[in-house]
Protein backbone atom coordinates (compact mmCIF):
# COMPACT_ATOMS: atom_id res chain seq x y z
CA UNK A 1 0.00 0.00 0.00
CA UNK A 2 1.02 3.40 -0.58
CA UNK A 3 0.34 6.68 0.92
CA UNK A 4 0.17 10.33 -0.83
CA UNK A 5 0.30 12.93 2.20
CA UNK A 6 -0.73 16.35 0.25
CA UNK A 7 1.63 19.30 1.06
CA UNK A 8 1.93 21.57 -2.17
CA UNK A 9 0.17 24.25 -1.09
CA UNK A 10 1.41 27.76 -0.07
CA UNK A 11 -0.78 28.57 3.02
CA UNK A 12 -1.18 32.47 2.29
CA UNK A 13 -3.64 32.34 5.08
CA UNK A 14 -1.21 31.60 7.48
CA UNK A 15 1.81 34.54 6.30
CA UNK A 16 3.98 35.39 7.77
CA UNK A 17 4.41 31.99 9.40
CA UNK A 18 4.30 29.70 6.12
CA UNK A 19 6.29 32.50 3.69
CA UNK A 20 9.13 30.05 4.64
CA UNK A 21 7.96 27.13 5.72
CA UNK A 22 5.14 24.82 4.34
CA UNK A 23 2.40 24.67 7.02
CA UNK A 24 2.88 20.69 7.71
CA UNK A 25 6.23 21.46 8.73
CA UNK A 26 5.13 24.20 11.20
CA UNK A 27 4.96 23.02 14.69
CA UNK A 28 2.20 21.74 16.79
CA UNK A 29 2.70 20.64 20.46
CA UNK A 30 5.90 20.50 19.59
CA UNK A 31 6.39 18.52 16.47
CA UNK A 32 5.78 19.53 12.50
CA UNK A 33 2.26 18.70 11.73
CA UNK A 34 3.33 15.79 9.15
CA UNK A 35 4.75 13.78 11.76
CA UNK A 36 1.40 14.08 13.87
CA UNK A 37 -0.13 12.90 10.60
CA UNK A 38 2.86 9.71 10.55
CA UNK A 39 2.37 8.67 13.82
CA UNK A 40 -1.55 8.30 13.16
CA UNK A 41 -0.97 6.43 10.02
CA UNK A 42 1.43 3.69 11.75
CA UNK A 43 -0.93 1.23 12.90
CA UNK A 44 -2.17 0.85 9.21
CA UNK A 45 -0.30 -2.21 7.80
CA UNK A 46 1.04 -3.20 4.79
CA UNK A 47 2.23 0.72 3.68
CA UNK A 48 5.76 0.57 2.06
CA UNK A 49 5.88 3.71 0.53
CA UNK A 50 4.79 7.40 1.23
CA UNK A 51 5.16 10.09 -1.12
CA UNK A 52 5.16 13.67 0.16
CA UNK A 53 3.89 15.87 -2.95
CA UNK A 54 4.90 19.40 -2.44
CA UNK A 55 5.85 22.45 -4.64
CA UNK A 56 9.61 23.50 -6.02
CA UNK A 57 9.39 26.25 -3.49
CA UNK A 58 9.56 23.71 -0.42
CA UNK A 59 10.57 20.45 -2.03
CA UNK A 60 14.00 21.28 -0.04
CA UNK A 61 12.24 21.55 3.34
CA UNK A 62 11.03 18.47 2.89
CA UNK A 63 13.82 16.58 1.40
CA UNK A 64 16.07 17.81 4.81
CA UNK A 65 13.20 16.83 7.01
CA UNK A 66 12.73 13.24 5.89
CA UNK A 67 16.04 12.68 5.64
CA UNK A 68 16.66 13.69 9.22
CA UNK A 69 13.41 13.04 11.15
CA UNK A 70 10.78 11.05 8.59
CA UNK A 71 13.22 7.77 8.60
CA UNK A 72 12.51 7.67 12.24
CA UNK A 73 8.87 7.65 11.89
CA UNK A 74 7.50 5.46 9.85
CA UNK A 75 9.47 1.75 8.50
CA UNK A 76 8.06 2.54 4.96
CA UNK A 77 10.85 4.53 2.60
CA UNK A 78 10.01 8.08 2.01
CA UNK A 79 9.79 9.57 -1.32
CA UNK A 80 9.34 13.87 -1.87
CA UNK A 81 7.96 14.78 -5.06
CA UNK A 82 8.26 17.94 -6.58
CA UNK A 83 5.79 18.69 -8.44
CA UNK A 84 7.39 21.99 -10.07
CA UNK A 85 5.01 24.44 -9.42
CA UNK A 86 6.24 28.09 -7.83
CA UNK A 87 3.00 29.93 -6.97
CA UNK A 88 -0.83 30.35 -6.55
CA UNK A 89 -0.73 30.85 -10.07
CA UNK A 90 0.41 27.53 -11.61
CA UNK A 91 -0.40 25.05 -9.03
CA UNK A 92 -1.78 21.83 -9.98
CA UNK A 93 -4.43 21.80 -7.60
CA UNK A 94 -5.01 18.50 -4.75
CA UNK A 95 -6.27 15.96 -7.71
CA UNK A 96 -3.54 17.25 -10.15
CA UNK A 97 -1.14 16.83 -7.67
CA UNK A 98 -2.28 12.94 -7.22
CA UNK A 99 -2.48 12.76 -10.64
CA UNK A 100 1.17 13.57 -10.72
CA UNK A 101 2.36 11.34 -8.68
CA UNK A 102 0.70 8.01 -10.03
CA UNK A 103 2.41 8.57 -13.29
CA UNK A 104 5.97 9.87 -12.64
CA UNK A 105 6.24 7.55 -9.83
CA UNK A 106 3.60 4.67 -11.62
CA UNK A 107 1.92 3.97 -8.72
CA UNK A 108 -0.06 0.56 -9.43
CA UNK A 109 -1.21 -0.24 -5.54
CA UNK A 110 -3.62 0.56 -3.37
CA UNK A 111 -3.49 4.04 -1.83
CA UNK A 112 -4.26 6.56 0.82
CA UNK A 113 -4.12 9.98 0.25
CA UNK A 114 -4.21 12.04 2.75
CA UNK A 115 -3.91 15.88 3.80
CA UNK A 116 -0.27 16.97 5.46
CA UNK A 117 -2.23 19.32 7.30
CA UNK A 118 -5.14 17.37 8.56
CA UNK A 119 -4.82 16.44 12.41
CA UNK A 120 -6.43 13.48 14.45
CA UNK A 121 -6.50 12.93 18.36
CA UNK A 122 -6.70 9.36 17.59
CA UNK A 123 -5.11 6.79 15.49
CA UNK A 124 -6.01 5.50 11.90
CA UNK A 125 -5.51 2.06 12.17
CA UNK A 126 -9.53 0.99 12.10
CA UNK A 127 -9.44 3.38 9.10
CA UNK A 128 -6.45 0.26 6.89
CA UNK A 129 -8.93 -2.49 8.68
CA UNK A 130 -12.37 -0.72 7.32
CA UNK A 131 -10.78 -0.01 3.75
CA UNK A 132 -9.25 -3.30 2.78
CA UNK A 133 -12.73 -4.75 4.54
CA UNK A 134 -14.56 -2.65 1.77
CA UNK A 135 -11.45 -2.92 -0.93
CA UNK A 136 -13.81 0.17 -2.47
CA UNK A 137 -12.96 3.73 -2.39
CA UNK A 138 -13.69 5.11 1.44
CA UNK A 139 -14.15 9.24 2.30
CA UNK A 140 -13.55 9.93 5.96
CA UNK A 141 -16.60 11.81 7.51
CA UNK A 142 -16.31 14.24 10.56
CA UNK A 143 -19.23 15.58 11.79
CA UNK A 144 -18.14 19.99 12.71
CA UNK A 145 -21.03 19.87 14.91
CA UNK A 146 -22.82 23.14 13.19
CA UNK A 147 -24.61 24.00 9.23
CA UNK A 148 -22.74 27.12 8.86
CA UNK A 149 -18.83 25.47 9.41
CA UNK A 150 -19.50 22.55 7.24
CA UNK A 151 -20.02 25.24 4.37
CA UNK A 152 -16.12 24.99 4.07
CA UNK A 153 -16.57 21.65 3.27
CA UNK A 154 -18.39 19.14 1.86
CA UNK A 155 -21.93 17.85 2.60
CA UNK A 156 -22.60 13.74 2.61
CA UNK A 157 -25.54 11.76 2.84
CA UNK A 158 -24.80 8.04 3.09
CA UNK A 159 -26.80 4.70 2.77
CA UNK A 160 -27.47 2.58 5.60
CA UNK A 161 -24.30 0.67 4.60
CA UNK A 162 -22.13 3.66 4.53
CA UNK A 163 -22.54 4.51 0.63
CA UNK A 164 -22.36 7.68 0.04
CA UNK A 165 -26.11 8.82 -1.71
CA UNK A 166 -25.04 12.78 -1.84
CA UNK A 167 -22.11 14.78 -2.16
CA UNK A 168 -22.02 18.51 -2.27
CA UNK A 169 -18.53 20.48 -2.60
CA UNK A 170 -18.70 23.49 -0.19
CA UNK A 171 -23.09 23.42 -0.09
CA UNK A 172 -24.51 26.46 0.40
CA UNK A 173 -27.57 25.58 2.00
CA UNK A 174 -26.35 22.57 4.11
CA UNK A 175 -28.98 20.06 5.94
CA UNK A 176 -26.47 17.95 7.46
CA UNK A 177 -23.05 18.66 9.99
CA UNK A 178 -21.50 15.49 8.89
CA UNK A 179 -18.17 16.76 6.53
CA UNK A 180 -15.91 14.60 4.05
CA UNK A 181 -12.76 15.52 5.36
CA UNK A 182 -9.18 15.05 3.22
CA UNK A 183 -8.71 11.74 4.12
CA UNK A 184 -9.24 9.12 1.55
CA UNK A 185 -8.67 5.54 0.14
CA UNK A 186 -8.28 4.35 -3.44
CA UNK A 187 -7.86 0.58 -4.13
CA UNK A 188 -5.82 0.16 -7.29
CA UNK A 189 -8.20 -0.70 -9.40
CA UNK A 190 -9.78 2.84 -9.23
CA UNK A 191 -6.49 4.10 -10.19
CA UNK A 192 -7.81 3.88 -13.78
CA UNK A 193 -10.68 6.03 -12.60
CA UNK A 194 -8.44 8.70 -11.17
CA UNK A 195 -6.86 9.11 -14.61
CA UNK A 196 -9.77 8.84 -16.68
CA UNK A 197 -11.07 12.09 -14.25
CA UNK A 198 -8.04 14.02 -15.14
CA UNK A 199 -7.94 13.18 -18.67
CA UNK A 200 -11.40 14.68 -18.97
CA UNK A 201 -10.47 18.10 -17.80
CA UNK A 202 -12.34 18.39 -14.25
CA UNK A 203 -11.67 20.67 -11.48
CA UNK A 204 -7.98 19.42 -10.38
CA UNK A 205 -8.04 21.44 -6.85
CA UNK A 206 -10.07 20.63 -4.19
CA UNK A 207 -10.21 16.45 -3.66
CA UNK A 208 -13.31 16.15 -3.00
CA UNK A 209 -14.34 16.90 -6.36
CA UNK A 210 -12.50 13.65 -7.75
CA UNK A 211 -15.12 11.71 -4.80
CA UNK A 212 -18.12 13.90 -6.55
CA UNK A 213 -17.27 12.63 -9.69
CA UNK A 214 -16.51 8.81 -8.40
CA UNK A 215 -19.54 7.65 -6.29
CA UNK A 216 -22.22 7.69 -9.37
CA UNK A 217 -19.78 5.44 -11.30
CA UNK A 218 -18.66 3.09 -8.10
CA UNK A 219 -19.47 2.71 -5.07
CA UNK A 220 -18.00 5.05 -2.47
CA UNK A 221 -17.96 3.96 1.07
CA UNK A 222 -17.42 6.38 4.15
CA UNK A 223 -15.55 5.73 7.82
CA UNK A 224 -16.63 8.27 10.56
CA UNK A 225 -13.49 9.79 12.37
CA UNK A 226 -13.10 9.17 15.77
CA UNK A 227 -12.12 11.63 18.73
CA UNK A 228 -10.53 15.37 17.45
CA UNK A 229 -9.75 16.75 13.86
CA UNK A 230 -8.22 19.60 12.77
CA UNK A 231 -8.01 21.38 9.49
CA UNK A 232 -5.21 24.06 10.33
CA UNK A 233 -6.30 27.04 7.94
CA UNK A 234 -5.95 29.94 10.25
CA UNK A 235 -3.82 31.35 13.18
CA UNK A 236 -6.66 30.84 15.12
CA UNK A 237 -7.02 26.86 14.55
CA UNK A 238 -3.02 26.39 14.49
CA UNK A 239 -3.30 27.96 18.08
CA UNK A 240 -6.15 25.70 19.04
CA UNK A 241 -4.78 22.83 18.03
CA UNK A 242 -1.50 23.56 20.00
CA UNK A 243 -3.15 23.76 23.17
CA UNK A 244 -5.10 20.46 22.78
CA UNK A 245 -2.91 18.55 21.38
CA UNK A 246 -0.05 19.75 24.11
CA UNK A 247 -2.74 18.21 26.82
CA UNK A 248 -2.85 14.42 24.61
CA UNK A 249 0.81 14.59 25.03
CA UNK A 250 1.58 15.88 28.46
Amino acid sequence: MKVIILAAGYATRLYPLTLNQPKPLLSVAGKPMIEHVLDNLAPINGIDRIYIVTNAKFAGHFQQWSEHHGAAKSSAKFTVINDGTTGEANKLGAIGDIHYVLQTQKVDDDLIVVAGDNLFSEKLGDFGKFCREKNAPVLALYDVGNLEEIKKYSSISVATDGRITAFEEKPKHPTSTMAGIALYYYPRTTIPLIKQYVSEDNNHDQPGRLVQWLYPRTPVYTWRVPGLWFDIGSKETLDEANQIFAKFNA
